[in-house]
């Protein structure tokens, strides 16, 4: 039975944002030797920067765009779902006349889970291959990689993996979750439905630190307790320690929040059953682990646990029919559809409309001002671009099933507003970001 929530937390979550213009996986690890969590900013304020408003990518027949992924490397588990989606997107497109006329070119390039790859490829698809925007990224240690380059030469990158927040880009449209859409209504549902003692456990990088700051700061908010916090670094599957550490400090059971990417979930699962830790008392939470992780660590293991997402392959929606239909005929019926891959496939129509009311696809200024407003009607419910670049969505829960995908038992009753700046960490409370009023930004405070 789904479990709507209430109109009072409903606004809390989303229409009770510090005004109209209060909009806030993927999450992501630190390169290697770094473990800063420390958040680049981009003030309002800021002078533009230099670069080129115009990409050169559309010329001739086709308008060639850039994808940036891990086909290679740990990360690989997910990311290299993700490609196919933006690549079904794509395809469709083009089986539908195209864009303003012409074809998308796709030129795909492989992160290697490698976050100074990331950077130089995204260099090389703008200089070189000259697209006129990317569709890329997975980790946030990725996306800050690569994110001085599109803010350097002022071009444009479309993100589709739920994230940290604290983050509002003028050159990066966020299409996945801020934590206001994903973690915090976990985390209250967790404290209604679970317990309130958390054991927090995690990837040792960017998204998993910053997430986890967050949910410390909500559970001292709302009445629930931290008993610990543990980290492995990116595609380390050392867990016992891990394991030893939840025991001891959740001996009669409690609530574990999980913010693990990569390989390092499988052995982290497999580990918890083994040492007897099951969901009946130890209920794990994750924001990373969605219907392909599942399926690659095996649905055995994971049995009974719960995700957070805006989307499920189980939404029953026409438009999620529709796409999980047309999925399974390009790649297979043994494959499965995730959040970040509906959020990736979706992301490929929204630039599209965007380059089709600009009437043009390399003045990115334009594309730009044009995406704010558009919304789509997608497998997870309707969404809408907001001024901070990031869109609405509907929040799920999950309840992992034994076919390994999602039994929905919570949701929202419609898409919830974003909020990059989080409302619960002191330093960010009363900021929102606005790309459409110059004197606004990517950083303000909003009068009270």
């Amino acid at each position: 039975m789904v479990q709507r929530l209430g109109r009072r937390k409903f606004l809390l979550y989303g229409s009770a944002a510090l005004g109209t213009s209060i909009l806030l996986k993927a999450c992501g690890a630190a390169p290697e030797g770094e473990t800063d969590t420390d958040d680049t900013e981009t003030e309002g304020d800021e002078e533009e920067e230099e670069g080129d408003d115009e990409a050169s990518g559309d010329s001739g027949d086709t308008i060639k765009v850039g994808i940036l992924h891990s086909l290679s490397g740990t990360m690989a588990i997910s990311e290299t779902t993700v490609v196919d989606a933006e690549q079904l997107a794509i395809k469709e497109i083009n089986e539908a006349g195209g864009v303003l006329g012409k074809q998308i070119e796709a030129i795909v390039e492989d992160g290697a889970s490698d976050w100074p790859t990331f950077a130089e490829k995204a260099a090389k698809l703008i200089d070189q291959d000259e697209v006129v925007t990317i569709f890329g990224c997975w980790t946030s240690a990725s996306r800050k990689a690569v994110l001085d380059v599109f803010e350097s030469k002022n071009h444009m990158l479309w993100y589709p993996v739920q994230y940290e927040g604290q983050e509002c880009s003028k050159n990066i449209f966020y299409t996945g979750a801020a934590p206001n859409q994903q973690i915090e209504p976990a985390v209250q549902w967790l404290l209604d439905n679970k317990g309130t003692q958390f054991f927090l456990v995690g990837s040792d990088y960017v998204f998993p630190r910053t997430a986890n700051t967050i949910i410390k700061e909500m559970l001292a908010a709302e009445g629930g307790e931290t008993v610990g916090e543990d980290y492995l670094p990116l595609g380390n599957t050392e867990v016992t320690p891990i394991i030893t550490k939840i025991q001891q400090a959740l001996p009669d059971g409690g609530v574990i929040f999980n913010t693990l990417n990569g390989d390092s979930n499988v052995a982290f699962f497999k580990q918890m059953q083994g040492a007897g830790l099951t969901p009946d008392k130890y209920p794990v939470m994750s924001v990373s682990v969605a219907e392909e992780e599942v399926r690659q660590i095996g649905p055995e293991f994971l049995v009974g646990h719960f995700a957070a997402w805006n989307y499920f392959q189980t939404v029953e929606t026409p438009e999620n029919e529709a796409f999980v239909e047309a999925f399974k005929a390009e790649y297979g019926d043994e494959r499965v559809t995730n959040d970040p891959m509906e959020a990736a496939y979706i992301m490929v129509y929204l630039w599209k409309q965007a380059v089709e009311a600009a009437e043009v696809a390399d003045d990115l200024d334009a594309v730009r001002l044009a995406a704010v407003g558009q919304s789509f009607d997608a497998p997870e419910g309707p969404v809408e671009m907001f001024p901070n670049h990031h869109i609405s969505k509907t929040v799920r829960v999950g309840e992992i099933r034994d076919d390994g995908l999602f039994e929905i038992v919570w949701s929202t009753d419609g898409p919830v507003e974003p909020q990059p700046w989080n409302q619960y960490v002191p330093e960010t409370t009363g900021f929102a970001c606005d790309w459409t009023d110059p004197e606004k930004g990517g950083k303000y405070e909003v009068e009270a």
